[in-house]
C-alpha cells in the first residue's frame, strides 16, 4: 500500500521570509493609516512526500503512481515557463525532475518575469537547507513565480513547493483523483506536526492519525 502525503502551511507572513536580523523594518512615525490597514502579504508552502508501506521505503519516487503524481502536478502549471537553478529550460515538471539533482529547483512562471537573482544561489545541500535561502525564495515568489525543490528523501526525493498564491484547492483536487484502495492520500496541516514521529505517522498509527492529518477519499470535498 502507498501512502501519499500533502503537507501544507497557509498564510505565512512574507516579511518573515528573510534572514534573521536582515534589514528589519517597522511601521513608524512616517506610516499612514492606509499602511496600518493593509493586510500583511502572505505565502504558502507545500511538502509532497510518500511511503511505500509494503517495502518500508520513503520518497515520492518509490510510489507506484509517482509518474501520475508528477503529471497531475504538472497540470496545475499549464502554459508556465520552467527554468531550473542551473538555468536550463524544460517543457514539463517531469522532464525537469529527471534532470535535476537533489537540492536543485525549478522556477515556474506564467508571466515570463523571473526574479532578478542568480538562480544558482537557490540550490541547497546537506549543509544549506531551504531555511538558509529565505531571501532568495522570497525574491522568486514575489516575482509571481513558484519554486519547486527536489529535496532528499530516505530512498529518493520529495518535493517542496513555495507559492505566494494559495493553490491548495488545485493540489487537493488533482491529487484526490489518484485515490484508490492501494493509494491513500492524507492532507496534513504542517503546523500540527510537532516531531519526526508525527511526520512518519503512517508507520505506527495509520488507523488513528495525529490531529491535523486528514485522509482524503474520492467523495471528500473542501
Amino acid at each position: 500500500m502507498d501512502i501519499f502525503k500533502l503537507f501544507f502551511d497557509h498564510d505565512l507572513r512574507l516579511d518573515k521570509l528573510a534572514k534573521r536580523n536582515a534589514n528589519k523594518t517597522k511601521k513608524g512615525d512616517d506610516s499612514t493609516i492606509e499602511d496600518f490597514m493593509k493586510p500583511d502579504p502572505t505565502y504558502s508552502k507545500f511538502y509532497i512526500t510518500g511511503t511505500d508501506l509494503n517495502e518500508e521505503r520513503f520518497g515520492i519516487n518509490v510510489l507506484s503512481k509517482s509518474n501520475e503524481i508528477i503529471d497531475n502536478l504538472n497540470s496545475t502549471f499549464k502554459n508556465h515557463q520552467l527554468i531550473s537553478t542551473t538555468n536550463k529550460s524544460f517543457d514539463s515538471i517531469k522532464a525537469g525532475l529527471q534532470t535535476l539533482h537533489i537540492g536543485e529547483a525549478l522556477v515556474i512562471s506564467n508571466n515570463n518575469k523571473l526574479p532578478d537573482i542568480d538562480l544558482a544561489t537557490l540550490t541547497i545541500d546537506e549543509e544549506t537547507k531551504v531555511g538558509h535561502k529565505k531571501d532568495e525564495i522570497r525574491s522568486v515568489i514575489e516575482s509571481g513565480a513558484y519554486l519547486l525543490y527536489k529535496e532528499p528523501a530516505h530512498h529518493g526525493f520529495d518535493l517542496h513547493l513555495f507559492s505566494e498564491q494559495n493553490i491548495y484547492p488545485h493540489l487537493f483536487e488533482t491529487f484526490k483523483s489518484l485515490v484508490d484502495n492501494e493509494f491513500r492520500f492524507f492532507s496534513i496541516n504542517n503546523k500540527r506536526m510537532r516531531s519526526e514521529r508525527h511526520f512518519y505517522f503512517e508507520t505506527w498509527t495509520l488507523d488513528n492519525p495525529p490531529h491535523g492529518a486528514e485522509e482524503v477519499f474520492p467523495e471528500t470535498v473542501l
